[in-house]
């Protein structure tokens, strides 16, 4: 259960980059947004201590931001045309292997 839980936090660290993102532009501050970001810094951050429970705090921090990179890194394709570059996937693939590394060795 743990583990669902620590993915769901992973999943709401995507939310607060892009909050972030679309909070802040040249016309000014759109506080939804930036609520939006707050929120989900409030639940990852919750879901990330109750997961730690029983999950190593290093497993859980590193696999935690792993899926928080990871997330920022396919919504930055998608959202915010930033660059597809064989390189960049690369480089998210070994924070992918290493997320199902931590994952595998994890101490039952």
């Amino acid at each position: 259960m743990d583990w669902l839980l620590l993915l769901i936090a992973g999943l709401f660290e995507w939310g607060w980059p892009v909050g972030l993102k679309f909070g802040m532009t040249d016309d000014g501050l759109h506080w939804g947004w930036i609520a939006f970001a707050v929120f989900c810094m409030f639940a990852s951050g919750t879901l990330l201590l109750i997961a730690q429970k029983t999950i190593p705090m290093g497993t859980a921090y590193a696999v935690w931001t792993g899926i928080g990179a990871t997330g920022a890194f396919i919504l930055g394709l998608l959202l915010f045309a930033e660059p597809a570059t064989l390189s960049r996937f690369f480089f998210v693939g070994l924070i992918l292997m290493g997320i199902i590394g931590l994952k595998l060795t994890a101490a039952s």
